[in-house]
């Protein structure tokens, strides 16, 4: 029970909430997200890992990135999360978040460039 309880506190913080709904859509590493929410690197990672410790999301590495999702095991919190989504559509946040999705390759194409150097 305890859990399920912490899950559902982690969201209730509108960064882990936002970063959610957008993975709800796809898979994304920290750049992007960073990009997506124009919000600082450390506050993303930082949400992220709480996430991680509850279970919420999973990450992959791929080359020299880690890619974040959703635990789509967790049919609960999807279910969750997609009616929130659908109780949310008008939310100008999550409206403008959904529009920056699009910009996903872009923010990674940058955050390349910053590896490089």
């Amino acid at each position: 029970m305890d859990q399920m309880i912490n899950r559902y506190k982690a969201l209730s913080d509108e960064t882990r909430l936002r970063i959610c709904m957008v993975l709800l859509q796809r898979e994304l590493c920290v750049c992007q997200l960073q990009g997506i929410l124009e919000e600082a690197q450390p506050k993303i990672s930082k949400h992220l890992r709480k996430l991680k410790d509850l279970g919420v999301v999973r990450d992959d590495r791929k080359d020299q990135f880690i890619y974040y999702s959703l635990n789509w095991g967790d049919r609960v919190m999807i279910e969750s999360l997609k009616l929130l989504s659908h109780e949310a559509a008008d939310d100008n946040i999550l409206i403008r978040d959904q529009e920056r999705l699009g910009m996903a390759e872009k923010f990674l194409n940058q955050c390349s460039v910053l590896i490089k150097l």
